[in-house]
């Protein structure tokens, strides 16, 4: 976004300083340009405010429309008139197909038809334009090929990303013209091998051809493109090693290899590489040792190789890595100890090395790591989780603790004096600790997300957890804690008013992983903020009622009480839980029946009250016809005769939603489903995803963050 704010500015300045017009000479539009523009128009099933004859004959007076006089353009012509010279109707909600007649906009400079709903393939003609200099289709519907006769002989600035486009990637892009500066195709469906042809794009400084389904390996041209300093090919289907040849692109300042199928070692080049600033090459299957170029690199800010075969020791020579301020080595096979010298990474905030070989405890010269925000350290074999809780509660600044599968049969902490002041995010599941809720845990005031599932806790849980203002994200599944659930649950504010959305504070790029059971895969959160607001507090020996001041809490997402000893009946008031998605409240003591009103939850997609004490028919509407029998065990069904018109009325809502999914949106996606490789070969059993087919063996929710 901000290189192509930078590029539109460029161009609006270079409009600026063309030769001025002269208004005394009333001049109109080219009668070429005005036909081609009526010609798109009407090739458009929406209107653009302020486009017809009707508002004026002058086109150059219509919305998104910069003109230039003839003479001005250098044109010879008998008769100075406008011409069109730029055509910015970005974000406009046009629906619709892009006319042929956009090839007659013969002195058209500049194209932004981005962020629209435009469709079907891409007009030849529009590959023509001999004066075209930034074009920019991206965020539409466009599919089929890019035209193969691709003729831009004055393009610097193409983007065409986030479409349906398909085929191969035309070697001619470039052919004998070396123009072209910035490159944009990802999140498309191009396939086949990268083009040669980009070798001869000598000004390339920028390509970016992230999620498609590329194979093949790099051309060796791209290597000599030394104008390049971003080279973002990541989430395709690229094979081969990681060239030497790499260290030629001497001004790259970003270069992302993530997601394909590179293998090999990584090359000790970076010494060349003196302006690298990212280097994200995760998901792969490189092997061998962090070379020593890159693990002394004076440049490097962000160093993401998680999820490869990576080995040996972590060495990092923190003197000479002034920059570091992320490192992600997650999912490799690093043996050894934690390196005790990462505190002297000056400005390293950000640290994964879960599901490694690692071993030993946390460093004693972590206490002095006061730049240390994020920390995750899962399935690392660690021991004493009373040292560790010791040294990482002086980390002043750290936000974000993971530990899950650690620490086996120890006792949780019950240390009065610890206190993690600006902890906003605790995990420490499945790692069978035994003990129960200290009561340092209340002054960690600003605590958004909490999970100590699968652990071996007992007692109550207190009173004041119902004090975590900003509170959206609890998992304490699968212990044994007993008594009432908390009555101040329901009373917490972030899920009452939801504004856990608002103040968002960006996290590293460590994806969170959720898991349910011991074959599933996971989903991927990539922001702690985008995690469904949660309640799991099942597989626990909790009694008493289900609180019908449950029923405040409006931006709930999941309600998770199953297997516990809860009685009494099912609040009507649960209806008011609007934002409800999943509802679980099976294998309890409940009785009476199921309220009616439950069926105006109309985001409900599971729910589940099986083996109650409960009696009367299942109410039917809403969500309830699309549920499986399994989920009310012995009630009796609703009327037959009724029961089909909802799930139709379903499968039309589905439609709808599906439909919905396809437009665009002014709306961040929160939740992307992706697997990291190595999840297809997990047997770790406490780690799980969120599903709405969850097998009936398996109970709560941790999180893993790799």
């Amino acid at each position: 976004m901000i290189v192509q704010a930078v590029w539109m500015v460029i161009f609006v300045i270079g409009f600026c300083f063309q030769p001025p017009t002269l208004s005394c000479q009333n001049l109109t539009c080219h009668p070429n340009d005005l036909d081609a523009l009526e010609d798109f128009l009407n090739g458009l099933q929406s209107v653009i405010g302020g486009w017809s004859r009707n508002f004026s004959d002058d086109c150059c007076k219509w919305a998104g429309i910069t003109c230039n006089s003839s003479f001005s353009l250098g044109l010879n012509s008998s008769v100075d008139t406008y011409r069109v010279v730029e055509l910015d109707l970005s974000s406009k909600r046009l629906i619709g197909n892009l006319s042929e007649s956009l090839g007659n906009l013969k002195q058209l400079r500049a194209l932004n038809l981005s962020r629209n709903f435009l469709k079907n393939t891409l007009p030849v003609s529009l590959f023509q334009l001999p004066n075209l200099e930034y074009l920019d289709l991206g965020s539409n519907y466009f599919s089929g090929p890019i035209p193969v006769g691709f003729n831009l002989p004055s393009v610097q600035y193409v983007d065409m990303s986030h479409n349906y486009l398909n085929g191969s990637l035309p070697n001619s892009m470039c052919g004998k013209y070396t123009r072209l500066q910035v490159l944009k195709l990802a999140v498309n469906y191009f396939s086949g091998d990268l083009p040669p042809g980009l070798a001869n794009c000598s000004s390339l400084e920028a390509i970016h051809l992230s999620t498609n389904y590329l194979s093949g390996g790099v051309p060796e041209g791209i290597y000599q493109l030394q104008k390049l300093t971003r080279l973002t090919i990541q989430d395709n289907k690229l094979t081969g090693t990681l060239s030497k040849e790499v260290g030629n692109l001497i001004n790259l300042v970003c270069l992302d290899i993530s997601s394909n199928w590179f293998s090999g070692i990584i090359p000790d080049i970076f010494h060349s590489l003196r302006r690298l600033q990212y280097f994200v090459a995760h998901s792969n299957n490189l092997s061998g040792k962090i070379p020593p170029s890159l693990s002394s690199s004076s440049t490097i800010s962000l160093l993401n190789v998680r999820n490869n075969s990576l080995d040996g020791p972590v060495y990092l020579n923190c003197s000479a890595m002034t920059s570091l301020t992320s490192l992600n080595l997650g999912s490799n096979q690093f043996d050894g100890v934690i390196p005790s010298n990462l505190p002297s990474c000056r400005r390293l905030r950000n640290i994964d090395l879960a599901r490694n070989n690692l071993s030993g405890q946390i460093p004693d010269s972590f206490k002095d790591f006061h730049t240390l925000h994020y920390l995750s350290l899962s399935n690392a074999s660690l021991s004493n989780i009373s040292s560790a809780f010791e040294i990482l509660h002086q980390c002043r600044n750290l936000t974000t603790l993971v530990l899950t599968m650690n620490f086996y049969d120890e006792d949780l902490p019950a240390d009065p004096t610890l206190h993690f002041a600006r902890l906003k995010v605790l995990v420490i599941a499945n790692c069978r600790l035994t003990g129960s809720i200290p009561q340092w845990l209340s002054k960690s005031s600003r605590l958004q997300l909490l999970d100590i599932s699968w652990n071996c806790l007992k007692g109550t849980v207190p009173a004041w957890f119902g004090n975590f203002t900003y509170l959206f994200y609890l998992d304490i599944s699968n212990n044994s804690f007993t008594g009432d659930i908390p009555r101040s649950l329901t009373g917490l504010e972030s899920l009452i008013d939801g504004k856990f959305f608002s103040a968002q504070e960006h996290s590293p790029e460590f994806p969170f992983f959720q898991k349910k059971n011991v074959s599933a895969r996971g989903l991927q959160y990539n922001q702690v903020w985008s995690f469904p607001p949660t309640l799991a507090l099942n597989n626990n020996n909790f009694s008493g009622q289900v609180w019908p001041e449950f029923g405040n809490l409006k931006s709930l997402h999941v309600l998770d009480l199953k297997f516990n000893n809860l009685s009494g009946p099912i609040p009507s008031s649960l209806a008011n839980m609007i934002s409800l998605e999943t509802l679980d409240l099976s294998h309890n003591k409940l009785s009476g029946i199921i309220p009616s009103s439950l069926t105006g939850l109309s985001f409900l997609s599971k729910f589940n009250v099986a083996d109650n004490q409960l009696e009367g028919k299942i109410p039917y509407g809403g969500q309830f016809g699309t549920f499986p029998d399994s989920s009310f065990g012995d009630l009796a069904p609703p009327s037959p005769s009724k029961k089909p018109c909802f799930e139709l009325a379903y499968a039309c809502r589905r439609k709808e939603v599906e439909a919905a999914k396809r437009g665009p949106s002014n709306y961040d996606v929160k939740f992307q489903t992706a697997f990291s490789k190595d999840e297809d070969q997990d047997s770790k059993p406490a780690i799980h995803s969120m599903s709405t087919t969850t097998p009936s063996n398996s109970y709560g929710s941790s999180l893993l963050l790799d």
